[in-house]
């Protein structure tokens, strides 16, 4: 139970009433929101489904699926507004309203939020969509490319430090033709500060 993260999202401890056990309190739930939310030793975070079996005197048998991707694609099926028509990227204003939160989950896994502005004005026939494609087939799962612009890419990374910042920075060099521009977060300026200087770049 104290490894399940306090998000307001999902089943945690402040959520238990005095007395109870966890898996007490989480069985009043209906069953779709028996959720809990996690992080690997590598500190990011997944969310599990949670499934009691009290079926056996004595014994409480639970089971944790890893629902963490379709939890992401329900979330996007019901928003369509999380995702940019045009290229299938996160639309720039969802990425506004949920910025407070992609801080919180920075400092939770203790990371430096890493920005690459990808200008695409010098792109050849592919469309934006085939863009957003290529990108996401480059960088990982939980990176989060934002349709910035009308010819902008916003790329949102996390990395443990200052160090490892350049090495999405090259590797993206490596496979895309475009102008690419980096910004760090500097001593926990915070995710305001760094659009801030992202937007100085266009």
């Amino acid at each position: 139970m104290n490894n399940f993260v306090p998000h307001p999202s999902y089943f945690h401890a402040d959520k238990i009433t005095k007395d109870q056990h966890w898996f007490e309190a989480i069985l009043e739930l209906p069953k779709e929101e028996r959720i809990v939310s996690m992080v690997t030793p590598n500190y990011e975070p997944h969310a599990f489904s949670v499934d009691i079996d009290m079926s056996v005197d004595a014994f409480v048998v639970v089971t944790f699926k890893d629902i963490t991707q379709d939890l992401i694609k329900r979330i996007m099926i019901e928003n369509s507004a999380n995702i940019d028509p045009k290229s299938g990227a996160y639309a720039k204003r969802y990425f506004l309203q949920i910025a407070p939160s992609y801080e919180d989950a920075a400092r939770f896994n203790e990371k430096i939020i890493a920005a690459i502005l990808i200008s695409i004005e010098n792109s050849d026939t592919l469309s934006l969509a085939q863009e957003a494609n290529k990108i996401k087939s480059i960088i990982r799962q939980d990176d989060m490319l934002i349709h910035w612009s009308n010819d902008a890419f916003l790329l949102l990374y996390l990395v443990d430090n200052e160090q490892n910042t350049p090495l999405m920075l090259n590797k993206l060099r490596k496979n895309l033709p475009h102008t690419l521009s980096s910004v760090t977060e500097q001593n926990k300026e915070g995710i305001k500060s760094v659009i801030k200087r992202v937007e100085a770049l266009l």
